[in-house]
């Protein structure tokens, strides 16, 4: 049996016509910047999330670098995340040349542990002032723990962006009722890479937020600072949305919900069979309603490397994420920090591993992927 760890062909054959069809009226067009269908898919996103407005831009990458831009981020300021995400998270920080500053994760959740955040705080009051963002990660599609992280940041006047990446869509029930992802921040950042819950057929992004001069700063930087044409008050970027991405991200939004419905009943799956002794299952902080299992990663106690050439031996698919924490990172080796600093997330990086869990996977590959990792364990 051959178990992809997502397998994109089954998700086409369930709307390639219409997929086609969006990609030809762009074409046929010839509007091939901007145009009618991103203000569609930005309106419809925003609606979707719960806020205001949404800009269009060219990856989740470029979200949260022109999240940060327009937060006026610079040299000598600091921005506060955790260690332990998809390299761009922090990698944008420092791409500003300002200076990321790790806190580490919960174990269980993998997010930002908010008693860590406010540790940082106490043990940086000379620091505080250069504080110009916290970015909590909405890691593998559940929210992190945001009351808390917002009180802290509106204690110190400080905005929030969150990464929401992978997360579009889950929920997190607050103080202030249930909100979507990206919808608690000052602007939230939005991935529409192919593997995500919404991807599109290459590079997309968005950001979002409540905050109307915010979202027209961030129109402009966008589109090299400009407003109009050829006036620039900013110094910008190319960061605008294809409008290829946006018609294809047209068809699937409809259909998002109910793509997330197959991924939590495929995780019930896991979390009702899977009972290997040692194995951690994915820890669900809310409730499985909130949670949207972008990726279903559990926790071994060794020998995970070992496993997954196993289960890529018997063609199951399977994935790190993240194998190295940005601490321990070559290119992050200036800020000084050392091994056993964060030790929530160098445990998961070192002892994760994610399953298939895309929402056309079948009953009998989901009990293979058991009965291999019930056997892997076994033998060992």
């Amino acid at each position: 049996m051959n178990v992809p760890l997502l397998d994109l062909k089954a998700q086409l054959k369930t709307i390639e016509k219409e997929l086609k069809t969006a990609v030809l009226e762009v074409i046929d067009s010839t509007t091939y910047i901007m145009g009618p269908k991103v203000e569609a898919l930005e309106n419809q996103v925003a609606e979707y999330t719960g806020v205001p407005f949404g800009i269009g831009v060219s990856s989740g990458t470029d979200a949260l670098l022109i999240a940060l831009m327009a937060l006026d981020v610079k040299p000598g300021d600091t921005v506060v995340t955790t260690p332990y995400s998809f390299f761009a998270t922090a990698g944008v920080v420092s791409r500003l040349g300002a200076t990321p500053a790790f806190v580490d994760i919960d174990p269980v959740t993998y997010n930002m542990d908010p008693q860590k955040l406010e540790t940082w705080f106490d043990q940086h009051k000379g620091d505080i002032r250069r504080v110009k963002a916290i970015v909590p990660v909405h890691l593998f599609g559940q929210c992190a723990d945001m009351d808390p992280i917002l009180g802290l940041a509106g204690k110190h006047g400080i905005p929030v962006i969150e990464d929401a990446a992978q997360a579009i869509g889950s929920t997190y029930p607050g103080k202030t009722g249930i909100k979507k992802a990206g919808a608690m921040g000052t602007m939230g950042c939005f991935s529409f890479f192919p593997s995500k819950n919404l991807g599109g057929i290459g590079d997309g992004g968005m950001v979002v937020t409540s905050d109307m001069e915010l979202a027209e700063k961030l129109k402009k930087l966008r589109n090299h600072g400009a407003s109009p044409k050829y006036h620039h008050s900013l110094i910008g970027g190319n960061f605008r949305l294809d409008p290829v991405q946006a018609a294809v991200l047209l068809v699937k939004l409809p259909r998002l919900e109910s793509w997330h419905e197959g991924r939590r009943k495929n995780a019930a799956t896991y979390n009702a069979r899977l009972n290997t002794p040692g194995v951690r299952k994915p820890g669900v902080a809310y409730g499985e309603k909130h949670h949207i299992y972008n990726q279903y990663v559990i926790s071994v106690p060794d020998r995970r490397d070992g496993l997954r050439k196993f289960l890529s031996d018997n063609r199951i698919g399977n994935e790190v994420y993240y194998p190295v924490a940005f601490h321990e990172q070559v290119c992050f080796q200036y800020l000084r920090y050392r091994s056993g600093d964060f030790p929530n997330s160098e445990y998961a990086a070192g002892h994760t591993v994610a399953l298939p869990i895309y929402p056309e996977l079948s009953r009998e590959m989901q009990d293979f992927v058991i009965e291999k990792i019930d056997a892997f364990y076994a033998a060992h």
